[in-house]
């Protein structure tokens, strides 16, 4: 994976090269990636979908996260990037369906990795049952739904925890039923500000779709 031919670009966008995914991450290379949020609307109330990151996972295990999400190769289009749904969640998604929010410049940096993203962002609204989801081990170990009003308080301070439910693969393969309360610090830990930014485009999104 360290390997991946990742195209790359400057602080204003303009392609400038490729790059290993190593080099990219070792270095904070501006690249893109593929983002989509997933909503249902279960009697008018809007769910927000997380996916439980694999503990295994070398970045920030155990820990929720945008619904689908990966790195965009050098070869790729944003439209290439449904695959990421296809692969981490099991579910088929046409790239017609999907509601673009634009392209977020989104940065993570922690100890031995900065991650400079063009993240190509998109809503997706469908009702989707749990098990429907057939989840990729190892990336994705479980996912929640949220209420997306309590999300939205949580990330402006308004509140300190929300509930979750949904599911989880253990270890041994068994399907765990999630229901609980989590605060912040059980999210990837990304800027307050990509948070807000996103809340704000997923909620304009929905309320045209009201």
């Amino acid at each position: 994976m360290e390997d991946e031919q990742l195209k790359i670009f400057d602080s204003k966008r303009n392609p400038i090269g490729i790059a290993t995914r190593e080099e990219v991450h070792r270095t904070g290379l501006w690249h893109e990636s593929f983002h989509c949020w997933i909503v249902s609307r279960e009697e008018e109330i809007d769910y927000l979908y997380l996916q439980l990151r694999c503990q295994f996972k070398k970045d920030h295990p155990n820990l929720f996260d945008i619904t689908s999400a990966g790195h965009l190769l050098a070869h790729e289009t944003a439209e290439d990037g449904i695959r990421e749904i296809k692969e981490e969640l099991g579910i088929d998604v046409a790239f017609t369906e999907l509601i673009p929010l634009g392209i977020i410049n989104y940065c993570v940096n922690h100890e031995n990795l900065i991650d400079n993203e063009l993240a190509h962002t998109f809503l997706y609204i469908k009702n989707i049952a749990f098990d429907e989801f057939t989840l990729q081990k190892e990336e994705v170990s479980g996912i929640v739904k949220v209420k997306f009003a309590d999300f939205t308080d949580l990330w402006s301070g308004d509140i300190h925890e929300i509930n979750m439910k949904g599911f989880e693969i253990s270890n041994k393969g068994e399907k765990l039923v999630i229901d609980r309360m989590a605060d912040k610090n059980q999210f990837v830990p990304h800027e307050l500000s990509f948070y807000q930014t996103i809340i704000q485009l997923i909620k304009e999104k929905l309320n045209e779709c009201s």
